[in-house]
Protein backbone atom coordinates (compact mmCIF):
# COMPACT_ATOMS: atom_id res chain seq x y z
CA UNK A 1 0.00 0.00 0.00
CA UNK A 2 1.46 3.45 -1.12
CA UNK A 3 1.92 6.45 1.42
CA UNK A 4 -0.05 9.96 0.29
CA UNK A 5 2.54 12.79 1.52
CA UNK A 6 1.16 16.19 1.18
CA UNK A 7 4.69 18.29 1.12
CA UNK A 8 4.43 21.93 0.81
CA UNK A 9 6.31 24.74 1.72
CA UNK A 10 4.74 27.14 4.45
CA UNK A 11 5.62 30.16 6.84
CA UNK A 12 5.68 30.07 10.46
CA UNK A 13 2.25 30.61 10.71
CA UNK A 14 1.15 27.61 8.23
CA UNK A 15 0.15 29.57 5.57
CA UNK A 16 1.00 28.40 1.81
CA UNK A 17 -0.06 31.62 -0.15
CA UNK A 18 -0.12 35.02 0.43
CA UNK A 19 -1.74 36.28 -2.66
CA UNK A 20 -4.42 34.01 -4.21
CA UNK A 21 -2.97 32.50 -7.38
CA UNK A 22 0.57 32.98 -6.22
CA UNK A 23 1.14 29.27 -6.72
CA UNK A 24 3.97 29.11 -4.94
CA UNK A 25 6.09 32.09 -6.11
CA UNK A 26 5.28 34.00 -3.28
CA UNK A 27 8.44 36.44 -2.02
CA UNK A 28 8.46 35.00 1.11
CA UNK A 29 9.70 32.16 0.13
CA UNK A 30 13.19 31.17 0.43
CA UNK A 31 14.22 28.68 -1.84
CA UNK A 32 18.01 28.09 -2.44
CA UNK A 33 19.73 25.44 -4.78
CA UNK A 34 20.47 23.27 -1.78
CA UNK A 35 17.21 23.30 -0.98
CA UNK A 36 15.72 22.36 -4.45
CA UNK A 37 18.24 19.87 -5.18
CA UNK A 38 16.91 18.03 -2.11
CA UNK A 39 13.49 18.73 -3.44
CA UNK A 40 14.51 17.19 -6.46
CA UNK A 41 15.71 14.17 -5.25
CA UNK A 42 12.81 13.60 -3.19
CA UNK A 43 11.14 13.92 -6.11
CA UNK A 44 12.78 11.12 -8.06
CA UNK A 45 11.87 8.84 -6.02
CA UNK A 46 7.89 9.49 -5.66
CA UNK A 47 6.09 6.49 -6.77
CA UNK A 48 3.63 8.55 -7.81
CA UNK A 49 2.13 12.86 -7.99
CA UNK A 50 -1.54 13.05 -7.04
CA UNK A 51 -2.22 17.07 -8.12
CA UNK A 52 -5.61 19.08 -7.98
CA UNK A 53 -6.46 21.08 -11.05
CA UNK A 54 -4.97 24.01 -9.99
CA UNK A 55 -1.19 23.06 -8.83
CA UNK A 56 -1.41 20.77 -11.84
CA UNK A 57 -2.52 23.08 -14.37
CA UNK A 58 0.50 26.10 -12.60
CA UNK A 59 2.71 23.13 -13.12
CA UNK A 60 1.65 21.67 -16.57
CA UNK A 61 2.34 25.01 -17.85
CA UNK A 62 5.64 25.53 -16.70
CA UNK A 63 7.66 22.21 -15.99
CA UNK A 64 7.57 20.65 -19.71
CA UNK A 65 9.01 23.64 -21.11
CA UNK A 66 11.33 24.07 -18.74
CA UNK A 67 13.04 20.77 -19.09
CA UNK A 68 15.32 22.03 -22.65
CA UNK A 69 15.37 25.98 -21.42
CA UNK A 70 18.91 26.46 -21.34
CA UNK A 71 18.31 30.11 -19.52
CA UNK A 72 16.92 27.84 -16.42
CA UNK A 73 20.06 26.90 -13.57
CA UNK A 74 20.17 23.05 -14.39
CA UNK A 75 18.27 22.57 -10.89
CA UNK A 76 15.06 23.81 -12.22
CA UNK A 77 15.83 21.89 -15.61
CA UNK A 78 16.64 18.94 -13.34
CA UNK A 79 13.05 19.50 -12.09
CA UNK A 80 11.30 19.64 -15.07
CA UNK A 81 12.19 16.98 -16.33
CA UNK A 82 11.14 14.66 -13.13
CA UNK A 83 7.76 16.71 -13.15
CA UNK A 84 7.35 16.02 -16.73
CA UNK A 85 8.19 11.99 -16.76
CA UNK A 86 6.63 11.12 -13.22
CA UNK A 87 3.12 9.12 -12.98
CA UNK A 88 0.85 11.67 -12.11
CA UNK A 89 -3.30 11.69 -11.39
CA UNK A 90 -4.63 14.72 -11.72
CA UNK A 91 -8.15 15.10 -9.39
CA UNK A 92 -10.43 17.29 -11.75
CA UNK A 93 -13.93 17.97 -11.92
CA UNK A 94 -13.47 19.96 -15.02
CA UNK A 95 -10.92 18.28 -17.67
CA UNK A 96 -10.89 15.64 -19.59
CA UNK A 97 -7.51 15.24 -20.97
CA UNK A 98 -3.79 15.38 -19.84
CA UNK A 99 -1.05 14.77 -21.41
CA UNK A 100 2.83 14.50 -19.42
CA UNK A 101 1.95 10.69 -18.35
CA UNK A 102 -1.26 11.79 -16.41
CA UNK A 103 -3.90 10.48 -16.12
CA UNK A 104 -7.54 12.07 -14.98
CA UNK A 105 -9.68 11.05 -11.58
CA UNK A 106 -12.90 13.10 -11.71
CA UNK A 107 -16.65 12.87 -10.50
CA UNK A 108 -18.30 12.74 -6.69
CA UNK A 109 -16.35 9.26 -5.95
CA UNK A 110 -12.82 10.95 -6.65
CA UNK A 111 -11.58 10.56 -2.58
CA UNK A 112 -13.03 6.53 -3.36
CA UNK A 113 -11.04 6.44 -6.20
CA UNK A 114 -7.82 8.00 -4.83
CA UNK A 115 -8.11 5.08 -1.95
CA UNK A 116 -7.83 2.51 -4.68
CA UNK A 117 -4.87 3.95 -5.87
CA UNK A 118 -3.31 4.37 -2.57
CA UNK A 119 -4.12 0.39 -1.80
CA UNK A 120 -2.82 -0.74 -5.44
CA UNK A 121 0.56 1.93 -5.75
CA UNK A 122 3.92 0.57 -3.45
CA UNK A 123 6.00 3.76 -2.50
CA UNK A 124 5.43 7.68 -1.73
CA UNK A 125 2.60 9.55 -3.81
CA UNK A 126 2.84 13.00 -3.02
CA UNK A 127 -0.15 14.86 -2.63
CA UNK A 128 -0.50 18.92 -4.48
CA UNK A 129 -3.14 21.05 -3.28
CA UNK A 130 -4.34 22.12 -0.32
CA UNK A 131 -7.85 21.37 -1.29
CA UNK A 132 -7.23 18.02 -2.33
CA UNK A 133 -5.03 17.36 1.10
CA UNK A 134 -8.15 18.56 2.96
CA UNK A 135 -10.30 16.21 1.47
CA UNK A 136 -7.80 12.88 1.83
CA UNK A 137 -6.87 13.93 5.53
CA UNK A 138 -11.06 14.21 6.52
CA UNK A 139 -11.43 10.77 4.72
CA UNK A 140 -8.73 8.94 7.10
CA UNK A 141 -6.41 8.62 3.88
CA UNK A 142 -3.44 11.08 4.21
CA UNK A 143 -0.58 9.68 5.48
CA UNK A 144 2.30 11.83 6.21
CA UNK A 145 2.92 15.50 6.07
CA UNK A 146 6.48 17.14 4.65
CA UNK A 147 6.49 20.65 5.48
CA UNK A 148 9.27 23.26 4.19
CA UNK A 149 8.97 26.13 6.52
CA UNK A 150 10.28 29.66 5.34
CA UNK A 151 10.99 31.82 7.87
CA UNK A 152 7.91 34.27 7.41
CA UNK A 153 5.16 35.05 9.42
CA UNK A 154 2.49 36.05 6.68
CA UNK A 155 -0.42 37.04 9.01
CA UNK A 156 -3.14 36.35 6.19
CA UNK A 157 -3.86 33.88 3.06
CA UNK A 158 -4.90 30.63 2.47
CA UNK A 159 -3.51 27.93 5.03
CA UNK A 160 -2.10 24.54 4.41
CA UNK A 161 -5.80 22.71 5.03
CA UNK A 162 -9.16 24.25 4.19
CA UNK A 163 -11.87 25.03 6.46
CA UNK A 164 -10.15 21.81 8.55
CA UNK A 165 -10.53 22.50 12.47
CA UNK A 166 -9.72 19.32 14.31
CA UNK A 167 -6.91 18.36 16.16
CA UNK A 168 -4.23 16.58 14.59
CA UNK A 169 -2.09 14.29 16.36
CA UNK A 170 1.69 14.23 14.83
CA UNK A 171 4.67 11.82 15.51
CA UNK A 172 8.23 13.37 14.00
CA UNK A 173 9.93 11.43 11.56
CA UNK A 174 13.00 13.75 10.37
CA UNK A 175 13.90 17.14 10.16
CA UNK A 176 16.50 18.91 8.07
CA UNK A 177 17.39 22.62 8.02
CA UNK A 178 18.42 24.86 4.86
CA UNK A 179 19.98 27.86 3.89
CA UNK A 180 18.23 31.02 4.52
CA UNK A 181 16.58 29.78 7.44
CA UNK A 182 14.29 27.18 5.82
CA UNK A 183 13.64 24.02 7.69
CA UNK A 184 12.05 20.64 6.73
CA UNK A 185 9.82 18.77 9.06
CA UNK A 186 8.71 15.47 7.80
CA UNK A 187 5.33 13.68 10.23
CA UNK A 188 3.39 11.09 10.12
CA UNK A 189 -0.12 11.87 10.72
CA UNK A 190 -0.74 9.41 14.03
CA UNK A 191 -4.49 8.51 13.26
CA UNK A 192 -3.74 7.39 9.52
CA UNK A 193 -0.73 5.40 10.60
CA UNK A 194 -2.54 3.50 12.95
CA UNK A 195 -5.10 2.59 10.23
CA UNK A 196 -2.75 2.06 7.70
CA UNK A 197 -1.43 -1.12 9.79
CA UNK A 198 -4.66 -2.40 10.42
Amino acid sequence: MGRFVYSMNVSLDLRIEQVPGDNGAGEWLRISEELHRECNARTRTLALMVHGRVIYETMEEYQPRACGDSSLPDVLREYGEIWTAKPKVLVSRTRSSADHNTRIIGGDNAIEQLAAVRAQTEGIISVGGAALATQLLRAGLLDELMLWTHPAILGFGRPLFDDYDMPIELDLLEQRSFAHGVTMHHYAIRDARETSSC
